[in-house]
Protein backbone atom coordinates (compact mmCIF):
# COMPACT_ATOMS: atom_id res chain seq x y z
CA UNK A 1 0.00 0.00 0.00
CA UNK A 2 1.47 3.53 -1.19
CA UNK A 3 0.19 7.05 1.05
CA UNK A 4 0.95 10.34 -0.60
CA UNK A 5 2.91 12.42 1.14
CA UNK A 6 -0.09 14.43 1.60
CA UNK A 7 -2.28 11.72 2.98
CA UNK A 8 0.39 11.29 5.54
CA UNK A 9 0.49 14.97 6.59
CA UNK A 10 -3.30 15.35 6.79
CA UNK A 11 -2.72 11.66 9.31
CA UNK A 12 0.14 13.68 11.35
CA UNK A 13 -2.28 16.47 11.71
CA UNK A 14 -5.35 14.78 12.83
CA UNK A 15 -3.87 12.25 15.10
CA UNK A 16 -3.57 14.47 17.86
CA UNK A 17 -7.46 15.16 17.82
CA UNK A 18 -7.86 11.54 18.49
CA UNK A 19 -5.58 10.51 20.94
CA UNK A 20 -6.31 9.86 24.47
CA UNK A 21 -3.38 11.56 25.50
CA UNK A 22 -3.83 15.04 23.99
CA UNK A 23 -4.35 18.36 25.13
CA UNK A 24 -7.66 18.24 22.95
CA UNK A 25 -8.88 15.33 24.99
CA UNK A 26 -7.84 16.66 28.42
CA UNK A 27 -10.54 19.85 27.04
CA UNK A 28 -13.03 18.38 25.54
CA UNK A 29 -14.99 18.09 29.44
CA UNK A 30 -15.17 22.19 28.53
CA UNK A 31 -18.02 21.14 26.07
CA UNK A 32 -19.84 18.30 27.45
CA UNK A 33 -23.45 19.64 28.54
CA UNK A 34 -23.72 17.06 31.22
CA UNK A 35 -20.75 18.11 32.75
CA UNK A 36 -22.13 21.94 33.46
CA UNK A 37 -24.35 22.98 36.17
CA UNK A 38 -27.49 24.78 35.04
CA UNK A 39 -26.17 28.48 36.01
CA UNK A 40 -23.00 27.50 33.50
CA UNK A 41 -25.33 26.49 31.05
CA UNK A 42 -27.45 29.51 31.30
CA UNK A 43 -24.28 31.58 31.26
CA UNK A 44 -22.95 30.08 28.34
CA UNK A 45 -26.50 30.79 26.51
CA UNK A 46 -26.28 34.64 27.28
CA UNK A 47 -22.95 34.91 26.12
CA UNK A 48 -24.07 33.48 22.57
CA UNK A 49 -23.52 29.24 23.32
CA UNK A 50 -26.80 28.79 20.77
CA UNK A 51 -25.73 25.08 19.27
CA UNK A 52 -25.74 21.89 20.71
CA UNK A 53 -24.82 18.50 19.03
CA UNK A 54 -26.90 15.71 19.78
CA UNK A 55 -24.66 12.64 19.14
CA UNK A 56 -26.63 9.23 17.80
CA UNK A 57 -24.95 6.38 18.65
CA UNK A 58 -26.21 2.48 19.21
CA UNK A 59 -25.55 -0.46 21.00
CA UNK A 60 -24.79 -3.60 18.55
CA UNK A 61 -23.34 -6.24 17.64
CA UNK A 62 -20.35 -5.48 15.35
CA UNK A 63 -18.52 -9.24 14.90
CA UNK A 64 -16.65 -10.83 17.39
CA UNK A 65 -13.70 -8.25 17.54
CA UNK A 66 -15.40 -5.18 18.09
CA UNK A 67 -16.97 -3.62 21.11
CA UNK A 68 -20.93 -2.97 21.33
CA UNK A 69 -20.69 0.25 22.04
CA UNK A 70 -18.62 1.25 19.08
CA UNK A 71 -20.61 3.46 17.97
CA UNK A 72 -21.19 5.39 21.28
CA UNK A 73 -17.96 5.83 21.75
CA UNK A 74 -17.13 7.29 18.20
CA UNK A 75 -20.05 9.67 18.25
CA UNK A 76 -19.00 11.25 21.19
CA UNK A 77 -15.61 11.46 20.43
CA UNK A 78 -15.43 13.10 17.03
CA UNK A 79 -19.08 15.45 18.56
CA UNK A 80 -16.47 17.13 20.61
CA UNK A 81 -13.79 17.85 18.02
CA UNK A 82 -16.73 19.17 16.17
CA UNK A 83 -18.11 21.33 18.77
CA UNK A 84 -14.47 22.75 19.07
CA UNK A 85 -14.11 23.49 15.71
CA UNK A 86 -17.52 25.26 15.63
CA UNK A 87 -17.12 27.59 18.68
CA UNK A 88 -20.02 28.16 20.88
CA UNK A 89 -21.25 24.97 20.86
CA UNK A 90 -22.00 21.73 23.64
CA UNK A 91 -22.34 18.33 22.97
CA UNK A 92 -25.89 16.65 24.80
CA UNK A 93 -25.24 13.36 26.10
CA UNK A 94 -25.21 10.14 23.59
CA UNK A 95 -28.43 8.53 22.35
CA UNK A 96 -27.57 4.51 23.01
CA UNK A 97 -30.54 3.23 22.31
CA UNK A 98 -31.62 3.19 18.53
CA UNK A 99 -33.49 0.53 16.28
CA UNK A 100 -31.65 -2.30 15.82
CA UNK A 101 -34.40 -4.85 14.38
CA UNK A 102 -37.40 -6.71 16.05
CA UNK A 103 -37.44 -8.64 18.83
CA UNK A 104 -39.99 -11.16 18.16
CA UNK A 105 -39.03 -12.41 15.59
CA UNK A 106 -35.64 -11.53 16.30
CA UNK A 107 -34.36 -9.52 12.98
CA UNK A 108 -31.33 -7.60 11.74
CA UNK A 109 -28.57 -7.26 14.42
CA UNK A 110 -30.98 -8.40 17.09
CA UNK A 111 -29.91 -12.03 15.92
CA UNK A 112 -27.03 -11.40 18.09
CA UNK A 113 -26.70 -11.20 21.85
CA UNK A 114 -25.16 -7.98 22.65
CA UNK A 115 -27.56 -5.26 20.54
CA UNK A 116 -30.10 -3.22 22.57
CA UNK A 117 -33.24 -1.70 20.20
CA UNK A 118 -36.06 0.86 20.29
CA UNK A 119 -39.04 0.90 17.89
CA UNK A 120 -38.26 3.52 15.02
CA UNK A 121 -41.47 5.33 16.12
CA UNK A 122 -39.97 5.79 19.92
CA UNK A 123 -36.61 6.67 17.99
CA UNK A 124 -38.42 9.97 15.93
CA UNK A 125 -40.54 10.83 19.65
CA UNK A 126 -37.24 10.59 21.86
CA UNK A 127 -35.57 13.03 19.28
CA UNK A 128 -38.32 15.12 19.00
CA UNK A 129 -38.35 15.88 22.53
CA UNK A 130 -34.58 15.98 22.93
CA UNK A 131 -35.25 18.86 20.22
CA UNK A 132 -37.57 20.69 22.15
CA UNK A 133 -35.86 19.94 25.32
CA UNK A 134 -33.53 22.21 23.99
CA UNK A 135 -35.71 24.86 22.15
CA UNK A 136 -36.79 25.63 25.37
CA UNK A 137 -34.14 26.31 27.13
CA UNK A 138 -32.60 28.94 24.36
CA UNK A 139 -30.34 26.76 22.03
CA UNK A 140 -31.64 27.91 18.67
CA UNK A 141 -30.02 24.85 16.39
CA UNK A 142 -29.73 21.52 17.44
CA UNK A 143 -28.29 19.14 15.17
CA UNK A 144 -28.14 15.70 15.22
CA UNK A 145 -25.43 13.41 14.66
CA UNK A 146 -26.02 9.92 14.03
CA UNK A 147 -23.03 7.20 13.96
CA UNK A 148 -25.06 4.62 12.37
CA UNK A 149 -26.58 4.41 8.74
CA UNK A 150 -29.86 2.03 10.05
CA UNK A 151 -31.71 4.99 11.42
CA UNK A 152 -30.89 8.35 9.26
CA UNK A 153 -34.21 8.49 7.87
CA UNK A 154 -35.68 8.58 11.22
CA UNK A 155 -33.24 11.76 12.32
CA UNK A 156 -34.39 13.22 8.96
CA UNK A 157 -38.01 12.77 9.47
CA UNK A 158 -37.60 13.78 13.48
CA UNK A 159 -36.23 17.36 12.46
CA UNK A 160 -38.30 18.39 9.30
CA UNK A 161 -41.25 17.76 12.16
CA UNK A 162 -39.49 20.08 14.40
CA UNK A 163 -38.47 22.58 11.99
CA UNK A 164 -42.60 22.47 10.95
CA UNK A 165 -43.46 23.37 14.84
CA UNK A 166 -40.55 25.80 15.16
CA UNK A 167 -41.11 28.17 11.80
CA UNK A 168 -41.14 31.94 12.90
CA UNK A 169 -38.99 31.06 16.17
CA UNK A 170 -35.41 31.22 15.03
CA UNK A 171 -34.52 27.86 15.98
CA UNK A 172 -33.84 25.05 13.52
CA UNK A 173 -33.12 21.25 13.86
CA UNK A 174 -30.30 20.37 11.86
CA UNK A 175 -30.00 16.87 10.46
CA UNK A 176 -26.35 16.24 9.66
CA UNK A 177 -26.54 13.24 6.91
CA UNK A 178 -22.98 14.24 5.62
CA UNK A 179 -21.00 13.38 8.69
CA UNK A 180 -22.17 9.63 7.78
CA UNK A 181 -21.91 9.89 4.21
CA UNK A 182 -18.39 11.09 4.99
CA UNK A 183 -17.64 7.10 5.59
CA UNK A 184 -19.88 5.84 3.10
CA UNK A 185 -18.71 7.81 0.43
CA UNK A 186 -15.65 9.52 0.37
CA UNK A 187 -13.79 7.48 2.68
CA UNK A 188 -14.66 4.17 1.24
CA UNK A 189 -13.43 5.55 -2.26
CA UNK A 190 -10.23 6.75 -0.34
CA UNK A 191 -9.77 3.47 1.07
CA UNK A 192 -10.41 1.65 -2.41
CA UNK A 193 -7.89 3.91 -4.10
CA UNK A 194 -5.25 3.22 -1.25
CA UNK A 195 -5.68 -0.54 -2.57
CA UNK A 196 -8.37 -2.23 0.06
CA UNK A 197 -11.43 -1.68 -2.02
CA UNK A 198 -12.32 -5.55 -1.83
CA UNK A 199 -12.18 -4.76 2.09
CA UNK A 200 -14.90 -2.25 2.26
CA UNK A 201 -17.76 -3.95 3.44
CA UNK A 202 -21.16 -3.18 5.11
CA UNK A 203 -20.50 -3.72 8.41
CA UNK A 204 -17.32 -4.46 10.86
CA UNK A 205 -15.05 -4.56 7.77
CA UNK A 206 -12.00 -2.73 7.52
CA UNK A 207 -13.47 0.48 8.20
CA UNK A 208 -15.63 0.33 10.59
CA UNK A 209 -12.40 -1.40 12.63
CA UNK A 210 -9.97 1.44 11.33
CA UNK A 211 -12.60 4.10 12.86
CA UNK A 212 -12.76 2.71 16.12
CA UNK A 213 -8.95 1.47 16.34
CA UNK A 214 -8.39 5.41 15.63
CA UNK A 215 -11.26 6.33 18.78
CA UNK A 216 -9.99 3.71 21.21
CA UNK A 217 -7.83 0.76 20.23
CA UNK A 218 -8.85 -0.72 23.61
CA UNK A 219 -12.39 -1.95 22.21
CA UNK A 220 -11.12 -4.07 19.55
CA UNK A 221 -9.80 -7.39 20.20
CA UNK A 222 -6.46 -7.26 17.55
CA UNK A 223 -4.74 -9.75 18.46
CA UNK A 224 -7.48 -12.20 17.85
CA UNK A 225 -8.66 -10.00 14.48
CA UNK A 226 -4.99 -10.68 13.02
CA UNK A 227 -4.89 -14.38 13.98
CA UNK A 228 -8.77 -15.04 12.61
CA UNK A 229 -10.01 -16.68 9.32
CA UNK A 230 -12.12 -15.02 6.78
CA UNK A 231 -14.56 -12.91 8.35
CA UNK A 232 -18.11 -14.18 7.15
CA UNK A 233 -22.04 -12.92 7.95
CA UNK A 234 -22.41 -15.77 10.69
CA UNK A 235 -19.98 -14.28 12.82
CA UNK A 236 -22.25 -10.68 12.23
CA UNK A 237 -19.69 -9.47 9.62
CA UNK A 238 -21.15 -8.38 6.55
CA UNK A 239 -18.95 -8.01 3.52
CA UNK A 240 -15.22 -6.69 3.73
CA UNK A 241 -12.35 -7.87 5.74
CA UNK A 242 -11.06 -6.15 8.56
CA UNK A 243 -7.96 -7.78 9.51
CA UNK A 244 -5.59 -4.70 7.85
CA UNK A 245 -7.47 -2.26 9.50
CA UNK A 246 -5.10 0.38 11.57
CA UNK A 247 -5.47 3.87 13.64
CA UNK A 248 -3.35 5.42 11.00
CA UNK A 249 -6.60 4.49 8.15
CA UNK A 250 -8.97 5.20 10.55
CA UNK A 251 -7.48 8.74 11.31
CA UNK A 252 -7.64 10.00 7.54
CA UNK A 253 -12.08 9.07 7.67
CA UNK A 254 -12.30 10.60 11.57
CA UNK A 255 -10.78 13.82 9.96
CA UNK A 256 -13.09 13.75 6.78
CA UNK A 257 -16.08 13.20 9.27
CA UNK A 258 -15.26 15.80 10.93
CA UNK A 259 -14.67 18.30 8.31
CA UNK A 260 -17.99 17.19 6.47
CA UNK A 261 -19.92 17.73 9.46
CA UNK A 262 -18.63 21.42 10.68
CA UNK A 263 -18.52 22.52 7.11
CA UNK A 264 -22.41 21.20 6.73
CA UNK A 265 -23.04 22.86 10.24
CA UNK A 266 -21.56 25.98 9.29
CA UNK A 267 -23.60 26.28 6.41
CA UNK A 268 -27.07 25.28 7.31
CA UNK A 269 -27.14 26.06 11.13
CA UNK A 270 -29.07 29.73 12.22
CA UNK A 271 -26.54 33.01 13.20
Amino acid sequence: MIISKKVIARVLCVSALFSPFSVHAQQAGQVLFEQQTWTEIQSALKAGTTTILVPIGGTEQSGPYLAVGKHNVRVMALSQQIAQKLGHTLVAPVVAYVPEGTTNPRSSHMRFPGTITVPPDVFEKTLVSIGKSFQVQGFRNIVFLGDHGGYQKYMEKAATALNHEWQGKNAKALYIKDYYTAITNQYAKWLTQQGHGSEVGMHADISDTSLLLAVDPSMVRESALRASGTPSAAEGMYGGDPRHASAELGRVGLAMQVNAAVKAIEEERVK
